[in-house]
C-alpha cells in the first residue's frame, strides 16, 4: 500500500470511520425508537409530530448542503468531531425537553441540532470513507454503510430494552449522547490530519466566498445530476421499503403485522449482507455493471412484491428488493469522490439529491397511495429503479485526464 501512513495509523483511521458510521446509525435509531414515548409525553398529535419530523429533515438537508463549506473551514477531522458533538447535544436536548422540562420548543431545537449534525457528518464521513477506499485500492464503502446499519440495529435493540425496563426518554438519550461524545473524542484522536490522509489542503485558506464557489461548482456538472439520479432511485427504493414495506405486507397482502415486520427484516438483512460482501463483485466487474444488475434486481423484486400471489413470494420479492437497493447509494458516493480535490463538494451535491429522495420520498408515496392504493404506488419505485440503472454509466471511474480537466 503506497501511503504516507503507517499500517497501524491506517488501521486506526479505518476503525475510527467505521465507528463514526455506527454512531450515526445508533443516534438515528435511538430517536426513532422513542418517537411513541416522545409523542405521548409531549401530548401532541400526528400533525405536530409531522412538523417535528419536517424540522429535522430540513435541518438535515441544510447540514448536507453546507458541509463542504464547513470542511473547507475546519477540515474533515475537526468537522466530524464538531458535528458528532452537535447531534449528541441535540439528542440530549430532545430527552431533556421531553421528560425533564416538558418543552416542545426545546425538543424542536434538539431535533434541528440533531438533524443538522447528522446531515453534515454524513458527507464528511463518506468523504473520509472514500479516502480510505482509495488508499486500500478496493471497494469498501458499502461496508461502511453496513456499519451504519449495524448502528441502527444496536440503537433499535437498545431502545426496545429501554422501553421494556421503563427508562424514560431523557435517561435513555443522555446515556446515548454520552456514548457518542466518547466515540467522537476517541475517533478524533485516531483520524489522521488531512495531509497525512493524502487529502490536499491549500497552503493559504481561501476567502469564504471562494470556498462557497467551490462548494457550489459541483451543481454545474452534468455528472453530478446523473449520479444523483442513480442515488435518487435507490434512495427512494430504500426509504420506501423502510416506511411502507411492512404495511404493504400486513394490510395489502393481508399477512398481518408479524409477517410485515418479518418481511422488513428480510429486506434489511439482504441489504446489509450485500453491503458487507458486495465489494469484491464491484472490484471484479466494475461499478457500472454491478449497478445495472442491481437496478434490474431491485425492479424485479419490487414487481414480485407487488404482484406476488402468496406470502412466500412476497418474502422473495422483499429479499430481491433489499439486494437491488443495497449498493446504489454507497457506490454513487464513491463515484462522486473519484477526484479527491473536489470530493467534498461532489459528495455533498450527490448526497443532497439522494437524501431529499430518502427523506421526502416516503411521504410523497404515502400521499399518492391514498388515491391509488399502496401496492399500485410502488410501481413508481420500479420506474425509478430502472432510471437508476439507465444512468449508472455516470459511476464509471474518472480518468486522470478528466480529473485534470475538471480542476482547470
Amino acid at each position: 500500500m503506497d501511503t504516507a501512513l503507517t499500517r497501524s495509523q491506517f488501521v486506526r483511521w479505518r476503525a475510527a470511520i467505521f465507528a463514526i458510521f455506527l454512531a450515526s446509525g445508533l443516534s438515528i435509531a435511538t430517536w426513532a425508537s422513542r418517537v411513541p414515548d416522545i409523542k405521548l409525553s409531549l401530548d401532541i398529535d400526528n400533525a405536530q409530530m409531522g412538523l417535528l419530523l419536517l424540522a429535522m429533515g430540513i435541518a438535515s438537508i441544510i447540514g448536507i448542503s453546507t458541509s463542504p463549506a464547513v470542511m473547507a473551514r475546519t477540515g474533515a477531522r475537526r468537522g466530524m468531531l464538531l458535528t458528532m458533538l452537535t447531534f449528541g447535544v441535540g439528542l440530549a436536548l430532545i430527552g431533556l425537553g421531553t421528560n425533564v422540562l416538558g418543552s416542545l420548543p426545546l425538543v424542536i431545537v434538539g431535533l434541528v441540532l440533531f438533524g443538522f449534525g447528522n446531515g453534515s457528518l454524513d458527507v464528511m464521513m463518506n468523504v473520509e470513507a472514500t479516502a480510505v477506499e482509495q488508499q486500500m485500492g478496493k471497494t469498501i464503502l458499502p461496508v461502511f454503510h453496513a456499519f451504519f446499519s449495524f448502528g441502527t440495529v444496536i440503537g433499535a435493540a437498545a431502545g426496545a430494552l429501554a422501553v421494556q425496563l421503563g427508562a424514560n426518554v431523557s435517561a435513555h438519550t443522555l446515556v446515548v449522547a454520552a456514548v457518542i461524545a466518547v466515540l467522537a473524542a476517541v475517533c478524533f484522536a485516531n483520524v489522521p490530519d488531512r495531509a497525512a490522509a493524502l487529502d490536499p489542503v491549500p497552503a493559504e485558506k481561501p476567502h469564504w466566498r471562494e470556498r462557497m464557489h467551490v462548494a457550489l461548482e459541483a451543481w454545474r456538472e452534468p455528472r453530478t445530476y446523473a449520479l444523483g439520479i442513480v442515488m435518487l432511485g435507490m434512495a427512494f427504493a430504500e426509504g420506501g421499503a423502510n416506511d411502507w414495506l411492512a404495511l404493504g405486507v400486513a394490510e395489502d397482502h393481508g399477512a398481518g403485522p408479524a409477517a410485515g415486520a418479518a418481511a422488513l427484516a428480510t429486506f434489511s438483512v439482504a441489504m446489509t449482507v450485500v453491503r458487507l460482501f458486495g465489494g469484491p463483485l464491484v472490484d471484479r466487474f466494475g461499478r457500472v455493471i454491478v449497478l445495472r444488475v442491481l437496478a434490474i434486481t431491485a425492479a424485479a423484486g419490487i414487481l414480485l412484491f407487488i404482484l406476488a400471489p402468496n406470502t412466500p413470494l412476497v418474502f422473495v420479492g422483499a429479499a430481491l428488493w433489499g439486494v437491488g437497493a443495497s449498493l446504489g447509494f454507497p457506490l454513487g458516493m464513491s463515484a462522486a469522490a473519484d477526484d479527491p480535490v473536489k470530493a467534498a463538494a461532489r459528495v455533498s451535491a450527490a448526497a443532497t439529491i439522494g437524501y431529499i429522495a430518502f427523506l421526502g420520498g416516503p411521504p410523497v408515496l404515502g400521499f399518492i397511495s391514498e388515491h391509488i392504493g399502496l401496492l399500485n404506488t410502488l410501481y413508481i419505485l420500479v420506474v425509478l429503479a430502472a432510471l437508476s440503472g439507465l444512468f449508472s454509466a455516470a459511476a464509471r471511474p474518472l480518468r486522470e485526464d478528466q480529473m485534470a480537466a475538471a480542476e482547470k
